[in-house]
């Protein structure tokens, strides 16, 4: 391990350590990522000069103010995948003015099982003839290509790739959707899967998720439970759920269109939701003990924190070790932490993302 890779996770350790002692929690699990190729997404800006087409992004100077155009030949943090494709497709785009011209940004998703997912983005009006040369360009690259412009989405194959996961032994594929929510750094997600399923063996009764997104944590931990009520908003999320809970065969899931907080008023029958009503959902037949809860970098609001505090189990997610602290002056007033964790889901980056599992007192 270089010790520049080892510097960073190291200061994060601390960081996070001294910022949760308070609640006194148990050892830090520490999640180290890959070094170099870890990210399944890219997104580069095309740069057209008198003589080059290149790669590009934009680095800020000291006072964020200004910002200056950086050539991108290479992108060590991307998966080896994403950069043997970039110049072989560079390559073939300017081969042919028709697919690079007015090319304005080109976004990669790629997975750990080598599919890949190419979004060219133009400043023009797409064309029959874009769409048989880019038709081509898939074929022969075996990549599947979406190309936009300004209200215009031509999805010349699928608009989404299949991952899959090993949890605990068992093989799962996900749906991931262009421009939907995945996390970046596969590697590290699969051991975050493996975390939760395995701390999720020691929780009790029907499980309740909050912020499902397409189902990236509830397939693997429904193993775990006899039932499981999941929540997203999104509808392309919920679909995207609803497609990966039947690809996987699982039957245990039932999803509910609700937001955290529609769902802490329709737990509580302060209202009443034809959503759950279509579906079929029959909240009072649930026996929840456990919540899981992956939320965004605002954390959770204050309703559905006091929800939370009625479970035996918490597992709680987070890519904001401020709000998790300041969730957790709330929520350790009822329950204690039982593990702790620190996943480097960003490499040389700030941002961190951690995870306890909380018992009730």
């Amino acid at each position: 391990m270089s010790s520049a890779y080892q510097h960073q996770l190291q200061e994060k350790i601390e960081r996070i350590t001294t910022q949760f002692q308070a609640f006194k929690p148990p050892q830090l699990e520490v999640f180290e990522s890959p070094e170099q190729h870890f990210r399944m997404r890219a997104e580069f800006r095309i740069w057209h000069t008198d003589d080059d087409v290149f790669y590009a992004m934009f680095e800020r100077d000291e006072s964020g103010k200004n910002k200056q155009v950086v050539r991108v030949d290479t992108f060590p943090i991307a998966s080896a995948q994403i950069n043997q494709l970039m110049p072989v497709l560079l390559d073939a785009l300017k081969q042919d003015s028709r697919l690079h011209h007015r090319l304005f940004e080109i976004d990669f998703l790629g997975t750990l099982n080598g599919e890949m997912l190419v979004s060219l983005i133009y400043h023009r009006r797409l064309d029959e003839t874009w769409q048989q040369l880019a038709q081509a360009l898939a074929a022969q690259l075996n990549i599947k290509i979406i190309g936009r412009s300004r209200g215009q989405k031509l999805v010349l194959s699928d608009d989404f790739v299949i991952e899959t996961f090993q949890v605990q032994g068992q093989t799962y594929r996900y749906k991931q959707i262009e421009n939907g929510f995945t996390q970046p750094n596969a590697i590290i997600c699969e051991k975050m899967l493996n975390w939760a399923a395995r701390v999720a063996e020691d929780c009790q009764g029907d499980l309740l998720e909050l912020y499902c997104g397409n189902g990236n944590f509830t397939l693997p931990l429904a193993k775990h439970f006899k039932r499981v009520l999941a929540t997203e908003l999104a509808k392309s999320s919920v679909y995207a759920a609803e497609w990966n809970i039947a690809t996987n065969q699982i039957n245990n899931i039932e999803i509910a269109r609700l937001a955290a907080e529609e769902f802490t008023e329709a737990y509580r029958g302060e209202r009443e939701f034809r959503r759950l009503q279509e579906a079929n959902i029959d909240l009072s037949s649930y026996d929840f003990g456990t919540v899981f809860v992956d939320p965004p970098r605002a954390g959770i609001d204050d309703q559905t924190l006091a929800l939370l505090q009625s479970f035996k189990h918490i597992i709680y997610i987070s890519c904001n070790p401020d709000t998790l602290a300041d969730n957790l002056n709330t929520l350790t007033q009822t329950h204690q932490i039982k593990r702790f964790a620190l996943f480097d889901q960003f490499p040389y980056s700030h941002h961190v993302e951690s995870a306890v599992l909380l018992e009730k007192i």
